[in-house]
């Protein structure tokens, strides 16, 4: 997922905003209001959600 939330995070169509809290990192990503993925950074575990179908909002693939 990890090249996915790239995708949607480098989407000039979606924002993201960053909070850092001492060892923990969040990175959430929005499609207008709506949250559509989010990756939590603890010491040196990275973990990825995103929505059901979050698919439908990823850029196609440049060649």
């Amino acid at each position: 997922m990890k090249t996915e939330f790239d995708n949607l995070r480098l989407s000039p169509f979606h924002s993201y905003e960053t909070d850092s809290n001492g060892d923990k990192q969040v990175v959430k990503i929005y499609c207008g209001e709506l949250l559509i993925a989010k990756k939590v950074k603890l010491k040196k575990s990275i973990r990825y959600f995103g929505i059901k179908d979050y698919q439908e909002y990823l850029s196609p693939e440049k060649e």
